[in-house]
């Protein structure tokens, strides 16, 4: 390959991980599915594509619906699959210059997106993230100029009931000290408190478990949460010792980091509602799940914790 060509790919580059995480919802799959266009461009009779842009989205586009049609993933999404979080500022978000580019990264965007067919998805994305019309989404994914505008209205019609707020690092900080101060009561009632009546929190049982565990309601919520935040001698051998907790933004989202050593060994995601309340809790505690945070935690300054021990 020339190096105008490569060059040409890598100013591309960014545009297509965004699109790739967006659709996938798992950052080292973007990037593998991105690697994956790259070597059909390296494959492909460059001299006959006007649009070089325009094929490598083409491209991309289909090598997700691909991937999200698999055995593999038909498996994952048969059960609550939680999207892989990454913090604010990773370049696999890529461009935030709009809302909606803000909010499809949202974790609870990229849940909600789960119940999206392949075809859904990647209308929906190139459509609300990217704003490609309709008639340049028909020719990418080789449907008609009104079946994406019909998949296009049924996803949106799906993903309605998202959370649309958005929060810097200052709303994020307030947030989660307001967690944590109820959290470490060790009682249930300040939680409840913050919960919204049909609150729901989900966990991915540290890899424990091959399906994550769901918790739904106030009273089932905050006693999870009241279990789950109560330091003990057995969680302090289990990790190693004990973490401090911080405030951070993972994936537009509010988030409780657990830090150990410069490794992070725990991300809660909170989203709220228009009242303030909590509406769902997102927990992570897989090792293969908090790799890409913990290289990016010991990249990034970072504040002070808020506590000292969980």
């Amino acid at each position: 390959m020339d190096a105008a060509a490569a060059d040409r790919f890598e100013a591309c580059r960014p545009r297509l991980t965004a699109i790739a995480y967006r659709l996938l919802g798992s950052a080292a799959d973007a990037e593998d599915a991105v690697q994956d266009a790259f070597l059909r461009w390296q494959g492909a009779d460059r001299a006959g594509i006007e649009v070089p842009e325009a094929w490598l989205t083409t491209t991309l586009a289909n090598l997700c619906m691909d991937r999200l049609g698999s055995a593999r993933v038909r498996r994952e999404r048969s059960f609550e699959r939680l999207p892989e979080p990454v913090f604010n500022g990773d370049p696999v978000l890529g461009p935030a210059e709009t809302a909606q580019q803000r909010e499809s990264v949202s974790l609870a965007m990229l849940r909600l997106m789960e119940r999206l067919t392949p075809t859904e998805r990647a209308v929906y994305v190139l459509r609300e993230a990217f704003g490609y019309a309709h008639k340049e989404i028909a020719e990418m994914i080789g449907v008609s100029e009104a079946a994406s505008q019909q998949h296009f209205h049924r996803a949106k019609a799906r993903m309605s009931g998202a959370p649309r707020l958005a929060a810097d690092r200052d709303d994020a900080r307030r947030m989660v000290e307001a967690f944590l101060e109820a959290a470490a009561t060790g009682r249930t009632e300040p939680l409840v408190a913050l919960l919204a009546d049909d609150a729901t929190a989900v966990s991915d049982t540290a890899g424990l478990l091959a399906e994550p565990i769901r918790h739904v309601g106030a009273a089932a919520v905050a006693a999870y949460l009241r279990a789950a935040y109560k330091p003990t001698p057995a969680k302090h051998r289990l990790l190693g010792g004990a973490p401090a907790v911080y405030a951070a933004l993972v994936d537009g989202a509010p988030a409780a980091v657990a830090v150990l050593d410069g490794r992070v060994v725990g991300v809660m995601t909170i989203a709220h509602g228009d009242d303030g309340r909590i509406t769902a809790l997102r927990s992570y505690a897989a090792p293969d799940r908090l790799a890409r945070l913990t290289e990016q935690w010991q990249e990034q300054p970072h504040s002070e914790p808020l506590i000292n021990a969980w």
